[in-house]
């Protein structure tokens, strides 16, 4: 994970980006595995842990009736982060995390290993949807984390 969040560092360090993070089942791990790489600072904006409902409606202004419609974790809770985060931080990239890394809290419709993770690059915003089945919770969050790191490199070139 180390050599791909150096990679993210180095690319965006490149390119003059800036990049901002809600996350909510990571719990700011996807914000500390930028953090880590020294020179982040020149890239790394903001950093959220929206865990809560609460929160995402408070900080993030996700609308309630789109927590309550769908869910907190959701294809439309994820957007609604992402677009409120980029809004709030004005930085080139924005990243929201969504989704339940149990080892409760999952349904038969939303199981545990339900993730959405949602990305905006100027107009163009892309909400992707992972299931990591049979795996811990730490697995899920580590899992959730490298794919987002992907995401950020292919959104970046």
């Amino acid at each position: 994970m180390k050599k791909l969040s150096k990679k993210v560092v180095n690319l965006l360090k490149k390119r003059k980006f800036k990049i901002s993070f809600a996350e909510s089942c990571t719990g700011g791990l996807l914000s500390s595995s930028i953090t880590s790489i020294s020179g982040s600072s020149k890239i790394f904006n903001l950093g959220l842990i929206t865990y809560s409902n609460h929160s995402k409606i408070k900080t993030l202004k996700v609308p309630k009736k789109t927590i309550q419609k769908y869910g907190s974790v959701s294809y439309e809770t994820c957007l609604s982060m992402v677009k409120n985060l980029n809004k709030m931080a004005k930085t080139s990239i924005s990243v929201s995390i969504t989704g339940i890394a149990g080892p409760k809290g999952g349904s038969d419709k939303k199981p545990v290993g339900l993730v959405f993770i949602g990305i905006k690059k100027g107009n163009k915003t892309l909400v992707k949807k992972y299931f990591f089945k049979n795996r811990k919770r730490e697995l899920i969050q580590k899992a959730t984390v490298y794919k987002a790191l992907n995401l950020i490199l292919s959104f970046s070139k």
